[in-house]
Order: C-alpha cells, then sequence, then structure tokens
C-alpha cells in the first residue's frame, strides 16, 4: 500500500495525457480545429463500416504480366537477330512454360544468335532471392530439337512482381486524388496485392473502374493493304498483331509502339463542336512532339490507331502532319467517361493489369445507422456494469468503476495516438473490454475477503489481496492477448479492428485495474482507517459452499462428450451457413423505402435473371433484406453485371442498396485456411505459455477444454444455423481468451493449494479450489455478460451472429472451466508432490538463478 511519489506522478500523468489525447474525439470540428497541434489530428479515424465508403482489394495479375513480358522478349529477339546481318528466324511462344522457342533458318549461325540474344538480358536485384546481387530475369538454353529457349526465371517474374505493386500504389494514388477524395489507406499486402479504402466515396463501380482499369496508351501504324480477317485466314505479316476494337470488329497493327502514352503530359475531356461527341484533348512533351510530328509527317494517307488497354479505340487516317504535339480521342464517350478517362491518362497507365478480388462498398446512411447501433450497445453495458459494481461492492465498486472509466478513456487516447482506425466490430471490442476489466478488480476484491476470513487485519488484507491476485491477473490477461495478437496479424479489415481494441483494451486494464485502484484505496485507507473491510454487498453464491462437483464429474464428461459429438455431427452431416468471405460471390443488402420488404416479392423481382443460385432472407429491420448472389464463372466482370442485375431489378420497387460484399474463389479460399491456422496458433501459444508457467498437465487440460469450448461454438453455428464468416473467427478465438481466463483462475488456486494442503486428496482439494474461486466466476462471468447482451440486442444486424457466439461461448466457458478442467487435470495423472520432490524443485530452480 505504500505508494511513492513517482509513482502517483506516473498515474497522473498519463490519467491527464489520456484524457486530453481521447477529448478531442468528442469535439465539434470547430473546437477541434483550434486545438493546440500536438495534439493527434485528425484524432480518431471512423471505418467505412461507420461513415460509409469503398474497400477493394487488388491483385496483380500474374498471367497478363508473363504474357505481356513475352510479347516484349519476342519483339526484342526478332529486332536483334534482324540486326545481325538479318539472321532468319521462327520465334513460337509457350505461355505455359514461360518461354519463347526460336528456330534458325540457318542452324550455322546457333552461337552467333547465342551472342546476340545475351543483350536482351534484363538484371533485377532483389536481396530476398539473391542476397543483394542481381538476378537474370531470362535464361538462355539451346533446347535438343535445335531451337533456342528463352525463358523467364521464377525468380524474375517475381521480382517484377514486386516492383510493378509499387509502381501501381503510387498511380493508383495519383488516380484518387484526381477524384478529390479526403484520406485514403493505400496500402501494399503482401507481394501481389494492394488493399484501397476510400471513405465517403459510395460509388464502388465507379472507383472499380477508375482503380483498376489499366488505361496503357499506345499508338500504333495500322498494316496498310490487308484486313485482320484476312491477315487471320492467311498468316499474320512478321510484326503484326491483331488487336479487337471498340466497335466490335477488329485490326491489324504493327507489334512496335510507334509512341507510347507516358509522353502524355496532360488530358482533358473536351467537346467536338463539329460533331457534337465528348471526346478527349490530349498534349505531348517536348520529345512525344516531336515524334508524334515525324510520324504524321511520313505516313499522310495511311491510318493511326489509338490503342487503349489492348482496344482500338480509332483508328483516323492520317490527313496531314500534325506539328503542333496535341490531338484529341474520339470514340462512344459520354461526357462521364470522356472525364474518366482524362483522369486515367494524366495519373498515368498501370504498370500491370490489376484484377479486383474483393469489394465491400457501405452507404453513408448505414454507416450512420452503424455508429448509433454501436453507442446504443456501449452505453447500456456500461450503465449495466457501472450500476452492478455499485450494488455488489458499494464504495469498492466505485473504485473500480473510475478505473474501467480511465481503462476506456486510456483506449480512445491509444487509437488517437496510433491513428488507428474505429469499426464497428473494434467497438464491440471496447465493449467486451469494459465487462473483462472488471474482472481485474473482482479478483482483487475475493483475494482481501479471503485473507480477512482467514484472520488478518484490514492492511494486511488490502495488502495480499493486492500481491497474491497480481500474477493470475497478468495470466488471465496475457491469455486473452495471445488471442488479440494472434487475430492481428491472421485477420483482416473490421477483425484487425476488432483486435486492436481489444488487445489495447488488455494493457490498459493491467495498469488500471491494479495501479489507479490501489491508488484509490490507498487514500481512502488513510482517511477512513476501518477496524474491517465490507468489500460484498451482493453476491450469487454463498461464500463456504462445498459442492462436491468431482461426485458429478463422470456425469459432466459424459454429457460433455455427447454434445461435442453432436456438435461434431451437426458439422459434419448439416454444414454451415458460410457467408460471402468463405465461399465467395457477392452479398448486397438492400432496404426497402416507405414500409416493410417484401421477401416473397423481392424472389419474384430476381427470378429468371440468369445469375446463377441467389439466396434472399429477412435481414436486421423489416425493412432490410439481403440477397446473396453466387461468384459468377466469367470473373470480376461477370460479378459486376450480376450485381447491377440485381440493383436494376430492386430499383423499380423503392428497394435502395446500403452494402455491397464480394468476394472472389481465391481470397475465399484463403480466410477459409487462414482462419484455421489462426485458432491452432493461438492454442499452441497459449499451450506453451501455460506449460511454463504451470506443469504440464495444466497446460493440456486447458487445450483440451478450450477445444471444447470450440467444438460446442462451431456446433452453434451449424444447428442453428447462424451465419459462419469472418468475424465468427474473431469470436472463436476472443472465446478462447475468455475461456483460458477463467480456467487459468482455477488452476492457479488449484496450484497454490497443492502446495499449501499437501495430503488432501487430490478430487477434494480440487472442490476445495473450485468452491473458493466460485464467487468470483460467478460474478466475473455476470458483469461479461452484462457487457456482451447489450451488444446482441442492439449492436446490430451485422454483428449478431459474432456477439451470439461470445455469449454462448463465455457461458460454456464457465462451464467447462469450472466443472471439467477438473476431472480431466485427474485423468492426465496430476498428484500432489512429496516433500522431497517439492525440495529437490526448489534446489533446482536456485541453482539456475545462481548460474
Amino acid at each position: 500500500m505504500h505508494q511513492s511519489p513517482f509513482r502517483v506522478a506516473i498515474i497522473l500523468f498519463v490519467a491527464i495525457a489520456g484524457i486530453l489525447f481521447a477529448a478531442p474525439n468528442f469535439l465539434p470540428q470547430q473546437v477541434r480545429d483550434a486545438l493546440p497541434g500536438w495534439l493527434p489530428q485528425p484524432g480518431l479515424v471512423l471505418g467505412l463500416d461507420l461513415q460509409g465508403g469503398s474497400h477493394l482489394l487488388l491483385e496483380v495479375d500474374r498471367a497478363g504480366i508473363v504474357t505481356q513480358r513475352l510479347s516484349d522478349v519476342r519483339r526484342d529477339a526478332r529486332n536483334v537477330l534482324a540486326n545481325q546481318n538479318g539472321i532468319g528466324n521462327i520465334i513460337t511462344t509457350d505461355e505455359a512454360n514461360n518461354a519463347i522457342y526460336i528456330e534458325l533458318t540457318d542452324p550455322t549461325q546457333k552461337e552467333q544468335a547465342l551472342t546476340a540474344l545475351q543483350g536482351i538480358q534484363n538484371t533485377v536485384n532483389n536481396s530476398l532471392f539473391s542476397g543483394g546481387v542481381g538476378v537474370q530475369e531470362l535464361a538462355f538454353a539451346e533446347r535438343p530439337d535445335g531451337r533456342i529457349s528463352v525463358t523467364l526465371t521464377p525468380e524474375g517474374i517475381t521480382q517484377r512482381m514486386s516492383s510493378l505493386v509499387a509502381q501501381s500504389i503510387e498511380v493508383i494514388r495519383s488516380r484518387i486524388d484526381e477524384l478529390g477524395t479526403t484520406e485514403p489507406t493505400i496500402q501494399r499486402q503482401g507481394d501481389t496485392r494492394v488493399m484501397v479504402q476510400v471513405p465517403g466515396f459510395g460509388d464502388s463501380t465507379r472507383l472499380k473502374n477508375i482503380i483498376s482499369q489499366t488505361a496503357r496508351l499506345t499508338f500504333h501504324m495500322v498494316y496498310p493493304g490487308l484486313t485482320a480477317a484476312q491477315a487471320e485466314a492467311q498468316g499474320l505479316p512478321a510484326g503484326t498483331m491483331v488487336v479487337p476494337s471498340e466497335d466490335g470488329g477488329s485490326e491489324l497493327l504493327y507489334e512496335d509502339v510507334a509512341l507510347g502514352g507516358e509522353s502524355l503530359v496532360d488530358a482533358q475531356p473536351s467537346y467536338d463542336s463539329q460533331r457534337g461527341i465528348p471526346v478527349v484533348s490530349f498534349k505531348f512533351d517536348t520529345r512525344g512532339a516531336v515524334t508524334f510530328s515525324e510520324i504524321t509527317s511520313a505516313n499522310v494517307g495511311q491510318r493511326f490507331a489509338i490503342v487503349l488497354d489492348n482496344t482500338v479505340i480509332t483508328a483516323p487516317v492520317i490527313q496531314q502532319p500534325i506539328t503542333g504535339g496535341s490531338g484529341q480521342i474520339s470514340g462512344n464517350f459520354t461526357t462521364a467517361s470522356a472525364n474518366d478517362l482524362a483522369v486515367l491518362l494524366r495519373a498515368g497507365a498501370l504498370p500491370a493489369s490489376l484484377n479486383v478480388i474483393e469489394e465491400r462498398t457501405v452507404d453513408a446512411s448505414l454507416g450512420a445507422d452503424s455508429i448509433q447501433a454501436g453507442l446504443t450497445a456501449g452505453i447500456v453495458a456500461s450503465v449495466l456494469v457501472v450500476s452492478f459494481m455499485i450494488i455488489a461492492y458499494g464504495v469498492w465498486g466505485l473504485f473500480a468503476n473510475v478505473s474501467l472509466v480511465l481503462n476506456v478513456i486510456l483506449i480512445f487516447a491509444a487509437l488517437s495516438t496510433l491513428g488507428s482506425t474505429l469499426t464497428l466490430p473494434g467497438i464491440a471490442g471496447i465493449v467486451l473490454t469494459i465487462g473483462m476489466a472488471v474482472d481485474a478488480n473482482v479478483l482483487i476484491y475475493e483475494r482481501m475477503r479471503e485473507e480477512q476470513r482467514a484472520g488478518r487485519s484490514p492492511l494486511q488484507a488490502i495488502n495480499a489481496g493486492f500481491e497474491r491476485a497480481w500474477g493470475t491477473i497478468v495470466d488471465s490477461h496475457l491469455t486473452q492477448l495471445v488471442a488479440a495478437v494472434v487475430l492481428y496479424f491472421m485477420g483482416s479489415g473490421p477483425v484487425q479492428g476488432f483486435a486492436v481494441t481489444l488487445g489495447l483494451g488488455i494493457l490498459t486494464s493491467l495498469f488500471t485495474s491494479y495501479t489507479v485502484t490501489s491508488y484509490q484505496v490507498n487514500l481512502w485507507y488513510k482517511r477512513v482507517r476501518p477496524k474491517e473491510l465490507k468489500i460484498q454487498h451482493f453476491r450469487f453464491i454463498p461464500d463456504g459452499t462445498k459442492i462436491p462437483f468431482m461426485k458429478i464429474s463422470r456425469y459432466v464428461i459424459a454429457l460433455s462428450i455427447i454434445m461435442s459429438v453432436v456438435s461434431i455431427g451437426a458439422a459434419y452431416f448439416k454444414g454451415f451457413n458460410l457467408g460471402i468471405d468463405f465461399v465467395g460471390g457477392t452479398a448486397i443488402e438492400v432496404q426497402h423505402v416507405g414500409g416493410p420488404a417484401d421477401v416473397a416479392r423481392v424472389r419474384e423481382l430476381l427470378d429468371g435473371l440468369d445469375v446463377g443460385e441467389i439466396q434472399i432472407q429477412g435481414f436486421g429491420t423489416p425493412q432490410d433484406v439481403l440477397v446473396r448472389v453466387q461468384a459468377q464463372e466469367g470473373g470480376q466482370s461477370a460479378d459486376q453485371i450480376a450485381v447491377q442485375k440485381v440493383q436494376e431489378a430492386l430499383a423499380g420497387d423503392n428497394y435502395e442498396v446500403r452494402r455491397t460484399e464480394a468476394v472472389s474463389g481465391t481470397v475465399s479460399g484463403e480466410l477459409a485456411w487462414t482462419g484455421t491456422i489462426a485458432v491452432i496458433i493461438a492454442l499452441a501459444c497459449i499451450l506453451i505459455y501455460i506449460w511454463f508457467r504451470f506443469e504440464w498437465q495444466f497446460a493440456l487440460a486447458a487445450v483440451t477444454t478450450t477445444s471444447h469450448d470450440i467444438i460446442m461454438t462451431i456446433g452453434l453455428f451449424s444447428i442453428t444455423g447462424l451465419e459462419f464468416n469472418l468475424s465468427s473467427i474473431a469470436a472463436v478465438l476472443t472465446l478462447v481468451g475468455l475461456s483460458l481466463n477463467e480456467t487459468v483462475v482455477v488452476s492457479d488456486r488449484i496450484r497454490e493449494n497443492l502446495l499449501k494442503y499437501r495430503k488432501m486428496p487430490l478430487p477434494e482439494l480440487i472442490d476445495l479450489s473450485i468452491n473458493q474461486t466460485i464467487v468470483r466466476t460467478s460474478l466475473t462471468q455476470f458483469t461479461v455478460l452484462l457487457a456482451l447482451v447489450p451488444l446482441v440486442l442492439f449492436g446490430g444486424e451485422a454483428l449478431r451472429s459474432f456477439t451470439i457466439a461470445m455469449t454462448f461461448g463465455s457461458l460454456v466457458g464457465m462451464y467447462s472451466s469450472v466443472i471439467v478442467n477438473g476431472p480431466i487435470l485427474i485423468n492426465f495423472g496430476l498428484k500432489q508432490k512429496t516433500d522431497e520432490e517439492l525440495e529437490a524443485k526448489k534446489e533446482k530452480t536456485s541453482d539456475g538463478a545462481s548460474v
């Protein structure tokens, strides 16, 4: 109970700093703008699910990169060999093996050809594969059939993709800046992906088109005297290619790029007054203007094709030399599409094609509803928990509530300082933290009561309560922190937001529940000097209970086995109602304007759209409907067309789209695998930690009971048909922490009693330990439920399956920790140590410490 001035100063500093850093988030924007610059600006960032916007996950098209690179290598090889005294050759492409094959008309020139081909070698730097030494992008070899092969190396492809992702990020940033949006988030994910989040931009279709379109603009001369159809029928002339045109036909063009879009310095939408159509005017830099002038001067009367993303936009005849360095692109443009093309050309072309593999869009009105739902759930949970602590502990409950309020303030302060994003699951994490933070204070208070009943004075009981509960508090919090860390690194999007708030809440709880509470108790004790500590005013289970848990253990184990078999059987035979996260496809949440939605009418409107399987169900309020469309065989473009069909079919009946989520099959498979790995890693980490802190029997028993809880919760999803999605994995991992929290508390008391009652039979000792902690367990579990139930009732439909699973899992976790864990410890061979074994262990520990 000694409070040094330094310790008091730290508490006051942290409290004041937390209030200052958290306060701007709750002030009007005008007041926030006038605050000092050292405070976090702009403060807490709201996620897309709270303010609306668009989320895209883009992946570099590996096949497209290889195809383009092979085309470049083929062209370079032909030019190099042509410059070597016209070495004759026939070049074929093998995309399956990432190679081109060169057959020489004169085999005696093979050595000369190999030497010349070395000139097209490209050296790339990649420390991952070569320790910083240049990696050769091409491999040359002589095949048994006499042909020369030029192959793209795997290392070269990987390095090129990594480089293209970095370049793509800059181009995407430029394009989004052109749109005038604020605070976009553009992040690299791995070697091949880019994540883009644009708050407040609800037109995901336009955003997707602007971001993912390559916008590679090239100018080619049209091959004269021969149509594309004729060339395909009789064989393409050397150095030519057939390119589709925007009008549905095709053109025969020279492969060589006469002029590239990289020479553009400006592009603007304009209007051709003579023809009355929107066009895009462009302007070249000095070098491009000179080249453009030379080309048009030398080819008057010839056709000149403007190609955008491998499609001929227009191919006019050059009427006269164009020397001004400017021109215009005409096509089937609308005013909006001309403006978007100008944006793309000004920002520059993407160096590679990007495929949209995950898309999430939230309407601003749905975001406002989510904020309201989260605030309602948080306020109700806070009022319930604070009121209960006052009822149960009186003035001691007031101490816990002050620590609890400071805990929440510190979470907001940390989120603001780190620039983290607050999501709807993040709000759920804060609400859950409110329930869990009380646990540490309950542990301390119950320990004080035990010490006082053992005959200690009030001061001794207070000191012992804080000291002896501290180890248990650390163990229980760290097991939860393991789950939060795994969630953060293995999860994505909103799940990471939940993990961040949960992890921060665990860390701040360690500080407030012990340090801040002890400071308040110290001040109170010096002022009151009580003769007796009257800590608890209300409890569910009276002190001194002697419930014979071990006598009913065989029935409990049998019941658990039966329930586990039922859960596994339901999962195997019935399966799960898998969400879009795990099966791929598109989920569209729509709301009927003007009254309740008619699911049967929606089903009638969507019948016959020819988009595969469609699932329709009520969702949340009576006005809301959730439409799930299976992933289309045509990929991204086909998915987009399917969504447009659904939207157009419902628009006439006053249905407004509030949210869309589209996940490709690739991502859904990865998410399912990642979720499974996350659960396994969490269990392994916890096993190692408990093994280190306790005996091996405690570790195996803890993992066994936790696995039991996971099986039961997964069975709940299967039996009830609750949607099993990415948030469900977060629920499973969080209940792992909650369940272990209870298990660690009971195990810690068993370990303590093993040293205290060496001759007591093990079943009696376990019964004693459970009865000693069950008062605390019941109170803690009730406060967690007080935090979770408002989330179920008021947290909104988006969190419904998540919060129901959490509530069910917390109850099952209490059951397994109290009743199932003990028999498992006995079956794993836990036994009391003899005096000789304890002495030997003490000597071993002493020797290790001295070393």
